[in-house]
């Protein structure tokens, strides 16, 4: 899914240039899995002969899981059993990915093998704890091409604060601005817009809103997409700083 920026309501996006240092979201961005974690949420509800609202577990994307507690509490009365969904959905999730596996999203692989040949430093700031993150990156053959990895437990404020995002770039050893973020959710691109970087947003079940759209992220349709605009960004700057 493309979308262009459009004259009123919207901000339109800086120029897309080659990155100084990237940072990559995980989950519905370089692995496969949000349409497995709202799966979970269905089946964890079922187990307990309930029924999971669709549009509250499309506000959980790009959560960390202590503030999808809080937003679960808070949209279920007294009579839905909260305790017992929450308490089963991660041995759910784990099951589904047992018996279906996780894929790589489509162009990551390339994408990476192309900041490699750049030497361009990148580190995955994820929701997900960061025990399980690496694992879970480790399984996909993607830990060991990252120069850092953040996990939503290691900072005292999660998405949509900007928090992980400028851990990430401590780590990494660069300043905010010289970042880019590469996020599928809305409370992703908001944190990294907050943290001050470019946001890049490949939508993965939920689409951007209109009022994320009006900050002026990017939005490209795959990693692809992304892998083509930075390579053309860097051979117009080799073209331009030729003799």
């Amino acid at each position: 899914m493309r979308v262009e920026p459009i004259a009123g309501s919207r901000r339109a996006p800086a120029p897309l240039a080659r990155p100084q240092a990237v940072i990559f979201d995980m989950d519905g961005l370089l692995l496969d899995t949000e349409v497995l974690a709202a799966r979970a949420w269905d089946e964890a509800a079922a187990a307990h002969g309930a029924t999971f609202d669709r549009d509250l577990a499309l506000r959980l994307v790009g959560r960390n899981f202590r503030d999808c507690i809080g937003l679960v509490r808070a949209h279920y009365d007294a009579d839905y059993p909260v305790d017992a969904v929450l308490g089963c959905w991660h041995a759910t999730y784990d099951a589904i990915v047992a018996r279906d596996g996780v894929k790589v999203k489509r162009g990551a692989h390339e994408l990476l093998e192309w900041l490699d040949a750049q030497g361009i430093p990148r580190a995955v700031a994820t929701s997900t704890r960061r025990e399980r993150a690496a694992e879970k990156l480790r399984d996909a053959g993607l830990l060991a091409r990252m120069h850092a990895l953040v996990g939503g437990n290691e900072i005292a404020r999660g998405k949509p604060a900007p928090d992980i995002y400028l851990e990430a770039a401590r780590r990494l050893g660069v300043t905010a601005g010289a970042c880019c973020v590469l996020e599928d959710s809305e409370p992703g691109v908001r944190g990294a817009l907050a943290a001050g970087m470019t946001a890049i947003m490949v939508p993965d079940i939920a689409p951007p809103t209109e009022e994320l759209l009006a900050l002026g992220p990017h939005v490209l349709g795959a990693l692809n997409e992304v892998h083509e605009r930075w390579r053309a960004a860097s051979s117009a700057r080799a073209v331009e700083s030729s003799p």
